[in-house]
């Protein structure tokens, strides 16, 4: 689901992961969110493509809403677009169609190499705990309801803490953030209870 808009179809989750996996969107994407605004002509330079090619990727991110033009300072054929925020929470997979599954797993597999090397860089760069680089691992036992409220509470933090970039006060840098939850093997519990 996606916060603050509609249910989104299988269809049109399909497109999202694939434009998401589009090396040259999600570069474009990537510049934005640093830079907070361009046009095709600035992302042509910046990323060593045509200003056509830009154009059309920047349209094709505006349809899924992932993108939006500036109308002040848009004029006749100059657009400009800024990233909107977004938040999706990608569904059960049992419940995908091929199509769909498919092209989650292509965007998975690409989450998987970036992330990797995020944890290298957080273990790299980790200067202490009032450093900026920061790694916490943990193990705990909890239900799936209390797994759900966590999750809720973390998301909370996270929006209690975090800025939008052009709200982000000064010294603010813009992190990278990762959260994984997952229980352990059953065969790894030697005998210990599972739970209800």
């Amino acid at each position: 689901m996606t916060d603050g808009m509609p249910e989104m179809t299988s269809l049109e989750r399909t497109a999202l992961y694939k434009s998401l996996g589009n090396p040259l969107r999600r570069r474009i994407l990537e510049y934005l969110g640093r830079h907070g605004e361009a046009n095709s002509t600035v992302l042509a330079r910046e990323l060593g493509e045509s200003s056509g090619t830009t154009s059309y990727h920047l349209r094709k991110l505006a349809e899924q809403r992932l993108i939006e033009e500036i109308p002040e300072k848009s004029g006749g054929r100059e657009r400009w677009w800024r990233a909107l925020p977004f938040r999706h929470t990608t569904p059960d997979p049992a419940t995908m169609t091929p199509d769909e599954y498919a092209a989650a797993a292509q965007l998975a597999h690409l989450k998987i190499e970036f992330d990797t090397e995020l944890y290298r860089r957080a273990h790299q760069e980790y200067r202490g705990p009032d450093g900026w680089a920061q790694v916490q691992r943990h193990g705990t036992w909890m239900t799936r309801e209390e797994l759900r409220d966590f999750m809720r509470d973390y998301q909370a933090l996270l929006d209690r803490y975090g800025h939008p970039r052009e709200e982000a006060p000064a010294g603010a840098r813009p992190l990278q953030m990762r959260y994984y939850a997952v229980p352990e093997a059953a065969e790894d519990r030697d005998g210990e209870p599972t739970g209800p």
